[in-house]
Protein backbone atom coordinates (compact mmCIF):
# COMPACT_ATOMS: atom_id res chain seq x y z
CA UNK A 1 0.00 0.00 0.00
CA UNK A 2 1.36 3.25 -0.96
CA UNK A 3 1.99 5.92 1.98
CA UNK A 4 0.68 9.23 2.04
CA UNK A 5 2.68 11.88 1.06
CA UNK A 6 3.42 13.79 4.27
CA UNK A 7 1.87 17.31 4.97
CA UNK A 8 5.49 19.09 4.64
CA UNK A 9 5.46 17.51 0.78
CA UNK A 10 2.17 18.79 -0.11
CA UNK A 11 2.36 22.55 1.17
CA UNK A 12 5.41 22.63 -0.62
CA UNK A 13 3.66 22.00 -3.65
CA UNK A 14 0.95 24.06 -2.90
CA UNK A 15 3.60 27.26 -2.35
CA UNK A 16 5.29 26.50 -5.50
CA UNK A 17 1.90 25.88 -7.85
CA UNK A 18 0.41 29.07 -5.98
CA UNK A 19 3.34 30.85 -6.95
CA UNK A 20 3.25 29.68 -10.43
CA UNK A 21 -0.68 30.10 -10.54
CA UNK A 22 -0.41 34.25 -9.55
CA UNK A 23 2.13 34.80 -11.81
CA UNK A 24 0.33 33.48 -14.70
CA UNK A 25 -3.03 35.25 -13.63
CA UNK A 26 -1.35 38.24 -12.72
CA UNK A 27 0.81 39.02 -16.16
CA UNK A 28 -2.76 38.02 -17.99
CA UNK A 29 -4.77 40.13 -15.92
CA UNK A 30 -2.52 43.44 -16.41
CA UNK A 31 -2.48 42.14 -20.27
CA UNK A 32 -6.35 42.00 -20.60
CA UNK A 33 -6.83 45.20 -18.56
CA UNK A 34 -4.55 47.19 -20.76
CA UNK A 35 -5.92 45.85 -23.87
CA UNK A 36 -9.51 45.19 -22.47
CA UNK A 37 -10.05 48.54 -21.20
CA UNK A 38 -9.72 50.52 -23.93
CA UNK A 39 -12.05 47.92 -26.14
CA UNK A 40 -14.75 48.24 -24.01
CA UNK A 41 -14.51 52.12 -23.79
CA UNK A 42 -14.23 52.20 -28.05
CA UNK A 43 -17.86 49.63 -27.84
CA UNK A 44 -19.22 52.02 -25.57
CA UNK A 45 -18.37 55.46 -27.59
CA UNK A 46 -19.33 53.62 -31.35
CA UNK A 47 -22.63 52.70 -29.95
CA UNK A 48 -26.21 53.51 -30.28
CA UNK A 49 -26.68 56.70 -28.02
CA UNK A 50 -22.88 56.64 -27.22
CA UNK A 51 -20.51 59.46 -27.97
CA UNK A 52 -19.22 58.85 -31.30
CA UNK A 53 -21.94 56.18 -32.77
CA UNK A 54 -20.86 54.34 -35.20
CA UNK A 55 -22.72 51.41 -36.51
CA UNK A 56 -20.76 49.58 -38.65
CA UNK A 57 -17.03 49.78 -36.23
CA UNK A 58 -19.83 48.83 -33.41
CA UNK A 59 -20.89 45.40 -35.24
CA UNK A 60 -17.42 44.43 -36.39
CA UNK A 61 -15.83 45.19 -32.52
CA UNK A 62 -18.76 43.64 -30.88
CA UNK A 63 -18.89 40.22 -33.35
CA UNK A 64 -14.88 40.01 -32.70
CA UNK A 65 -15.26 40.79 -29.38
CA UNK A 66 -18.19 37.73 -28.30
CA UNK A 67 -16.38 35.34 -30.96
CA UNK A 68 -13.39 35.72 -28.13
CA UNK A 69 -15.57 35.39 -25.97
CA UNK A 70 -17.32 32.16 -26.91
CA UNK A 71 -14.50 30.52 -27.64
CA UNK A 72 -13.89 27.19 -24.85
CA UNK A 73 -10.31 27.85 -23.20
CA UNK A 74 -9.18 24.40 -23.57
CA UNK A 75 -9.64 24.92 -27.42
CA UNK A 76 -7.80 28.82 -27.79
CA UNK A 77 -5.30 26.38 -25.63
CA UNK A 78 -4.44 24.23 -28.34
CA UNK A 79 -5.15 26.88 -31.02
CA UNK A 80 -2.93 29.05 -29.80
CA UNK A 81 -0.34 26.71 -29.72
CA UNK A 82 2.11 27.64 -32.11
CA UNK A 83 1.43 31.66 -32.04
CA UNK A 84 2.68 31.10 -28.11
CA UNK A 85 5.76 28.75 -29.05
CA UNK A 86 6.59 31.98 -31.68
CA UNK A 87 5.86 34.60 -28.83
CA UNK A 88 8.02 32.91 -25.51
CA UNK A 89 9.55 30.39 -27.46
CA UNK A 90 7.79 26.84 -26.62
CA UNK A 91 4.05 25.72 -25.92
CA UNK A 92 4.45 24.57 -22.18
CA UNK A 93 5.02 26.36 -18.44
CA UNK A 94 3.78 28.53 -16.73
CA UNK A 95 5.00 31.32 -19.14
CA UNK A 96 3.27 29.87 -22.38
CA UNK A 97 -0.04 29.70 -20.79
CA UNK A 98 -0.01 33.70 -20.51
CA UNK A 99 -0.77 34.10 -24.03
CA UNK A 100 -3.69 32.10 -24.46
CA UNK A 101 -5.00 33.16 -21.00
CA UNK A 102 -4.78 36.86 -21.91
CA UNK A 103 -6.00 36.24 -25.67
CA UNK A 104 -8.96 35.00 -23.82
CA UNK A 105 -9.19 37.58 -21.56
CA UNK A 106 -9.55 40.65 -23.17
CA UNK A 107 -12.43 40.30 -25.21
CA UNK A 108 -13.94 38.82 -21.46
CA UNK A 109 -12.89 42.45 -19.71
CA UNK A 110 -13.82 44.54 -23.09
CA UNK A 111 -17.69 42.85 -23.05
CA UNK A 112 -17.53 43.97 -18.88
CA UNK A 113 -16.80 46.96 -19.36
CA UNK A 114 -19.11 47.89 -22.23
CA UNK A 115 -22.16 47.21 -19.71
CA UNK A 116 -20.78 48.96 -16.71
CA UNK A 117 -19.97 52.86 -18.93
CA UNK A 118 -23.02 52.01 -20.59
CA UNK A 119 -24.78 52.15 -16.86
CA UNK A 120 -23.53 55.88 -16.41
CA UNK A 121 -26.82 57.83 -16.20
CA UNK A 122 -27.16 59.99 -19.14
CA UNK A 123 -27.94 63.17 -17.45
CA UNK A 124 -24.24 63.38 -15.63
CA UNK A 125 -23.09 62.33 -19.48
CA UNK A 126 -24.55 65.08 -20.55
CA UNK A 127 -23.87 67.50 -18.10
CA UNK A 128 -20.04 66.96 -19.27
CA UNK A 129 -21.11 67.51 -23.16
CA UNK A 130 -22.44 71.33 -22.11
CA UNK A 131 -19.42 72.32 -20.51
CA UNK A 132 -17.22 71.26 -23.82
CA UNK A 133 -15.27 68.44 -22.23
CA UNK A 134 -13.50 66.64 -25.21
CA UNK A 135 -14.77 62.71 -25.45
CA UNK A 136 -11.41 61.86 -23.71
CA UNK A 137 -11.98 63.29 -20.97
CA UNK A 138 -15.66 62.85 -20.64
CA UNK A 139 -14.37 59.55 -20.56
CA UNK A 140 -11.61 59.40 -18.23
CA UNK A 141 -13.64 62.14 -15.84
CA UNK A 142 -16.95 60.78 -16.09
CA UNK A 143 -17.66 56.93 -17.20
CA UNK A 144 -14.39 55.93 -15.50
CA UNK A 145 -14.77 57.54 -12.26
CA UNK A 146 -18.33 56.62 -11.58
CA UNK A 147 -17.39 53.04 -12.87
CA UNK A 148 -14.24 52.71 -10.93
CA UNK A 149 -16.06 50.23 -8.15
CA UNK A 150 -17.79 48.44 -11.22
CA UNK A 151 -14.68 48.37 -13.04
CA UNK A 152 -12.88 47.15 -9.79
CA UNK A 153 -15.32 44.37 -9.30
CA UNK A 154 -14.62 43.80 -13.44
CA UNK A 155 -11.31 43.07 -12.92
CA UNK A 156 -11.72 40.63 -9.75
CA UNK A 157 -14.22 38.57 -11.61
CA UNK A 158 -11.54 38.27 -14.04
CA UNK A 159 -9.05 37.43 -12.08
CA UNK A 160 -11.39 34.08 -10.90
CA UNK A 161 -12.13 33.78 -14.30
CA UNK A 162 -8.18 33.28 -15.23
CA UNK A 163 -7.74 30.89 -12.08
CA UNK A 164 -10.12 28.96 -13.09
CA UNK A 165 -8.91 29.09 -16.81
CA UNK A 166 -4.95 28.37 -15.65
CA UNK A 167 -6.28 25.04 -13.87
CA UNK A 168 -7.62 23.69 -17.33
CA UNK A 169 -3.66 24.46 -18.73
CA UNK A 170 -3.01 21.54 -16.36
CA UNK A 171 -4.25 19.39 -18.81
CA UNK A 172 -0.98 20.39 -21.02
CA UNK A 173 1.17 20.54 -18.50
CA UNK A 174 1.10 24.67 -18.28
CA UNK A 175 2.17 24.75 -14.39
CA UNK A 176 0.16 26.19 -11.66
CA UNK A 177 -2.48 24.45 -8.82
CA UNK A 178 -4.06 22.54 -11.87
CA UNK A 179 -1.14 21.24 -12.82
CA UNK A 180 -0.63 19.88 -9.93
CA UNK A 181 -4.44 18.85 -9.11
CA UNK A 182 -4.39 16.99 -12.18
CA UNK A 183 -0.43 15.58 -12.60
CA UNK A 184 0.66 14.90 -9.20
CA UNK A 185 -3.30 14.34 -7.53
CA UNK A 186 -5.23 12.53 -10.34
CA UNK A 187 -2.83 11.05 -12.60
CA UNK A 188 -0.61 9.45 -9.11
CA UNK A 189 -4.22 8.47 -7.26
CA UNK A 190 -2.89 10.95 -4.75
CA UNK A 191 -5.89 11.88 -2.92
CA UNK A 192 -4.17 14.11 -0.27
CA UNK A 193 -2.55 16.22 -2.95
CA UNK A 194 -5.77 16.72 -4.89
CA UNK A 195 -8.17 17.55 -2.29
CA UNK A 196 -5.84 19.81 -0.76
CA UNK A 197 -5.50 21.54 -4.30
CA UNK A 198 -9.58 21.71 -4.56
CA UNK A 199 -9.34 23.65 -1.12
CA UNK A 200 -6.99 25.59 -1.64
CA UNK A 201 -8.17 26.93 -4.48
CA UNK A 202 -11.35 27.37 -2.71
CA UNK A 203 -9.84 29.83 0.04
CA UNK A 204 -7.53 31.58 -2.41
CA UNK A 205 -10.53 32.59 -4.67
CA UNK A 206 -12.48 33.60 -1.92
CA UNK A 207 -9.68 35.72 -0.52
CA UNK A 208 -9.23 37.33 -3.60
CA UNK A 209 -12.95 38.31 -4.56
CA UNK A 210 -12.65 39.51 -0.93
CA UNK A 211 -9.75 42.06 -1.50
CA UNK A 212 -11.44 43.41 -4.86
CA UNK A 213 -14.68 44.03 -2.86
CA UNK A 214 -12.89 46.03 -0.30
CA UNK A 215 -10.89 48.04 -2.74
CA UNK A 216 -14.21 48.39 -5.05
CA UNK A 217 -15.80 49.43 -1.65
CA UNK A 218 -12.99 52.15 -0.70
CA UNK A 219 -13.10 53.38 -4.46
CA UNK A 220 -16.87 54.46 -3.82
CA UNK A 221 -16.97 58.03 -3.82
CA UNK A 222 -20.75 57.93 -3.65
CA UNK A 223 -20.10 55.61 -0.50
CA UNK A 224 -18.17 58.16 1.11
CA UNK A 225 -20.30 61.19 0.27
CA UNK A 226 -22.99 59.57 1.88
CA UNK A 227 -21.07 58.50 5.69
Amino acid sequence: MRSATPWSDVLSFLLEATGETLYMVGVSTVIATVFGVPVGVWLQLTAKGGLRPNTAVHRILSFVTDLGRSMPFIVLLVALTSVTRLIVGGSIGSTAVIVPLAVGAIPFVGRLVQNILSEVHVTVVEAAITTGASTLRIVRSVLIRESLPALINAIGVTVIALIGYSAMAGVIGGGGLGDLAIREGYQRFNDRILWSTVAWLAVLTTVIQLGFTRAARASDRRRHASV
